[in-house]
């Protein structure tokens, strides 16, 4: 009798054949642009910690004072005896913070994606998603029992085609900032097709929020889109605000549904209230300090312009004159490779000359074009991206 799961190590071996398999790495130091890997530092560029907030020591201190207030565990879930002051006071702020009725906290952002789409959703009805879209959208709209249609990246037209076929309750819903390429959703044209269609639109504006916009509000702040024009926004909270977990905002009705039907809300332990506390603090930063943006623009402009004068096939360049007061620059910044193999040896060139650069493969982006993604930190300098674009440079020849 053949033992269960007897494939498994030769699919290792295909995985690590095709250059796909995945390591990690052991950090010892606090997260921030300089951490420490097998006793070797080195720059980090590629951390989701857009503002640098994660080791910021108000945020910090309010998480230490929190567990002293709170203790370390949420004890249970939300409707059971999980939900805190610290909870109820962040949903407010965050409600406030992006102009809507209601928030509500989800321990994770695949928890919250899931957990929208599930509740809403079912036989009869219809989901439209961006080819591109993150993976947990996906598996939300294909968990959800409802017709899964998948349209091409950013192309209405291509999802109008799909839309005017369906029945049942129909929603679209898409990347802000586009975790891969580091583009923008045509937010506008998808909420006025939502309308037309009669569909509503949930948009996953995990890589914009804090750090796109005047004070931080994401994309629809951008876009200047409001409640009516995307009733479903999801944020996560581990990326520009630099601690955990993520939220859905709307409507109260919406909140509500969720609360009553979102089985990833309902069954599972509430984040520790010091978290709330750290990101209560964190909130606060993102919206007082603007520089952080602005830097982060400079240095996102400032390397994809060094990448361009190399050749470097940076994902949608720029040329330097293009570049005014105008023009938006999300903090990713992918360099394509297209070998999978070559762009880890890539990765493992800049990881010795000090610097740490991840090289992302199929499937989390589509066959032939593996890439380095690099994103940027407020708390980087100029010359550490000079240094990197001299690395990158060497490494690439």
């Amino acid at each position: 009798m053949t033992a269960a799961f007897s494939q498994l190590p030769d699919k290792l071996k295909a995985i690590a054949e095709a250059g796909l398999y995945r390591s990690r790495r052991v950090i010892d130091a606090p997260q921030g642009i300089n951490l420490l890997i097998d006793g070797k530092n080195c720059v980090n560029f590629c951390s989701n910690d857009y503002l640098g907030l994660a080791n910021h020591p108000e945020v910090v201190s309010a998480f230490k004072t929190a567990v002293d207030r709170y203790g370390v565990g949420s004890g249970s879930a939300h409707l059971i005896c999980g939900h805190s002051t610290s909870h109820h006071a962040l949903e407010e702020e965050l409600a406030a913070f992006t102009g809507r009725d209601r928030a509500l906290l989800f321990s994770t952002g695949y928890m919250a994606n899931i957990g929208v789409m599930s509740a809403l959703l079912g036989r009869g009805d219809a989901v439209f998603e961006d080819r591109l879209n993150h993976a947990s959208l996906l598996d939300g709209g294909l968990m959800s029992g409802a017709r899964f249609k998948r349209y091409a990246h950013a192309d209405v037209e291509n999802l109008t085609v799909h839309l005017n076929k369906a029945t049942g309750n129909k929603l679209i819903v898409t990347d802000g900032v586009f975790s891969m390429d580091g583009d923008f959703a045509p937010l506008q044209v998808l909420s006025d097709t939502a309308k037309a269609g009669a569909a509503w639109l949930m948009v996953d504006d995990a890589h914009g929020l804090g750090v796109i916009g005047e004070h931080g509000g994401g994309l629809l702040e951008y876009y200047r889109l409001n409640q009516e024009d995307v009733p479903i926004l999801m944020g996560t909270l581990g990326k520009g605000f630099g601690t955990f977990g993520a939220f859905i905002a709307g409507s109260d009705e919406l909140i509500e549904t969720l609360i009553q039907k979102a089985r990833t809300y309902i069954y599972t332990t509430a984040l520790p209230p010091a978290v709330a506390e750290a990101t209560r603090a964190s909130l606060k930063i993102v919206i007082a300090e603007n520089w952080r943006r602005d830097k982060l623009k400079k240095l996102a402009d400032r390397f994809r312009v060094g990448a361009g004068q190399l050749g470097l096939d940076v994902v949608n360049p720029l040329d330097a004159t293009s570049l005014n007061s105008n023009h938006i620059t999300s903090a990713i910044q992918p360099i394509i490779i297209g070998d999978s193999q070559r762009a880890v040896a890539i990765s493992n060139d800049l990881l010795k000359s000090g610097f740490l650069v991840s090289a992302i493969r199929p499937p989390t982006v589509p066959k032939g074009s593996a890439r380095l993604r690099v994103t940027f930190s407020a708390l980087h300098e100029e010359c550490q991206v000079d240094r990197l674009l001299d690395a990158l440079n060497k490494a690439a020849r």
